[in-house]
């Protein structure tokens, strides 16, 4: 008698992967999702590899298991896949202070971020 299976959030030609609590601003990340939205998934890697922002280094690791979830999860074909969404959140901001000038205080912000990207299969066109 057991529980009925959760349905797919995705759809089947689709696998997505999720990153929560990354250390930088939402403004950011959204740069960096921006350079990969709606490519194939080499060159977006490849972008990332060679891109000089701290956080692709994240986004990587965050595409390479929607990558690995593709291929393992849901027997799609690594090499039609591409980048179908990317998009960010806001997550918690960590509130700090420093003390200024004639008692009064400096409010730093630290916020926090998170990432889905979702890859898709798609057929090459001849």
């Amino acid at each position: 008698m057991g529980k009925e299976k959760n349905p797919r959030r995705v759809a089947e030609n689709e696998a997505m992967a999720k990153l929560r609590m990354l250390r930088t601003s939402p403004q950011k990340l959204n740069l960096v999702a921006a350079m990969i939205r709606g490519k194939k998934v080499d060159k977006a890697l490849n972008d990332l590899t060679f891109s000089n922002k701290r956080i692709a280094e994240d986004v990587k690791k965050c595409l390479q298991s929607a990558i690995a979830n593709a291929e393992n999860n849901h027997n799609l074909d690594v090499d039609e896949l591409i980048v179908a969404e990317a998009y960010v959140g806001k997550n918690l901001i960590m509130k700090r202070g420093r003390p200024r000038a004639r008692g009064r205080f400096g409010r730093i912000l630290k916020p926090f971020s998170e990432l889905t990207i979702k890859v898709r299969e798609v057929e090459e066109q001849a």
